[in-house]
């Protein structure tokens, strides 16, 4: 019994604590480590009070650095465990060092070992974690994303059924996804019943996916079109505000990239090398990248080559040495780089201004 309430009074003022967290629906995997030396592991329900509770009970008076992986489970243990006192950061899983032995024997316990290992010896690096505000606003962005190619999926879906079945679209109805296509699909006459149900429901459902996807269109006008930073954005040739929306939803702060090449890399629109000795060999296009931003930015950027003059001369001195498809990725890392200039100088872009 004395033993157990001198224990209840050990204090750990000022000592430092590492805690690797190996994060699962159900579970969490736990190491704690301490100057050095690995402490504890052990296994505990996903509960960031529960943890908070453990430390202050065990290791009273310290202070209390944590890590994960980002995954599935997104950023709320972060918000939390920083409302608790412990101060975390999160990690690419891709970024965190590790040994061959871990490499081919990979369970929770190791994973949540490395953790805490690496974090003590400050081998991690930290990625942005946006506050619930705006990870809301990027959701708005990739929910448009995905509502705009479910939008496409069907449409394919519908053209390709009319080839199956041998018909061709009349060219004064259009190829364009007007309500005179629209119209002209509903009142098209098939010999089978079948078929003619199947159309019915493939327009059905485009009509519903376009409501959807006109929705979120109408929230991020109403919300997001006078934003300063989007409004700046789409003075640029090329940028409409969807470019612009998704730009900021998925940087929310231009600061934390130091130069344009840090930018370019988050985006994907920088080579991967590969260096040996004297020799380097420059590879494609590193495949760590925003898939959605870049798409974002190559599509407007074949856009801009028609509206800005400046980029059109690069374009065609361009594909004069390389390909169409290289040439419109370095018209998309000029295009980047004025986003990235407008933004940080809080101005809007001036046509024939050369960056």
């Amino acid at each position: 019994m004395k033993q157990s309430q001198q224990s209840n009074k050990l204090r750990f003022d000022g000592q430092v604590f590492f805690i690797g967290i190996d994060v699962h629906k159900k579970s969490w995997t736990i190491t704690i480590r301490l100057n050095g030396m690995q402490l504890k592991t052990f296994t505990m329900e996903p509960n960031a009070k529960q943890l908070q509770k453990f430390l202050k009970k065990n290791y009273q008076g310290g202070h209390y650095f944590s890590v994960y992986e980002a995954g599935f489970s997104g950023y709320w243990l972060h918000h939390q465990l920083t409302e608790l006192g412990i101060k975390n950061i999160v990690v690419s899983p891709g970024d965190v060092p590790i040994s061959n032995k871990e490499k081919s024997y990979k369970d929770d316990a190791i994973d949540s070992r490395k953790l805490a290992r690496e974090l003590e010896n400050n081998s991690l690096k930290a990625i942005f974690v946006p506050t619930p505000k705006q990870s809301a606003t990027r959701q708005i962005s990739r929910l448009y994303a995905l509502q705009s190619n479910e939008n496409k999926k069907i449409r394919l879906r519908i053209k390709s059924f009319l080839n199956y079945l041998g018909v061709e679209i009349p060219f004064e109805v259009g190829s364009r996804w007007s309500n005179r296509l629209i119209n002209w699909l509903e009142k098209l006459e098939l010999k089978n019943e079948g078929d003619r149900y199947y159309l019915d429901q493939l327009i059905k459902n485009m009509k519903a996916k376009r409501k959807e996807l006109l929705a979120t269109l109408k929230l991020i006008r109403k919300n997001y079109a006078d934003h300063q930073v989007i409004k700046r954005l789409r003075t640029i040739p090329g940028i409409g505000l969807i470019t612009a929306f998704t730009y900021y939803a998925e940087i929310m702060d231009i600061h934390r990239f130091d130069n344009e090449n840090k930018l370019a890399s988050y985006v994907g629109l920088i080579p991967s090398l590969k260096s040996s000795g004297n020799r380097t060999r420059v590879r494609g296009l590193n495949h760590r990248q925003n898939k959605l931003l870049k798409f974002r930015i190559i599509e407007s950027a074949w856009v801009a080559i028609k509206n800005d003059p400046a980029l059109t001369s690069s374009y065609v001195s361009y594909i004069k040495r390389m390909p169409k498809q290289k040439a419109i990725i370095k018209i998309a890392r000029k295009l980047l780089n004025r986003m990235r200039s407008v933004w940080i100088n809080q101005k809007e872009y001036q046509i024939g201004r050369m960056i």
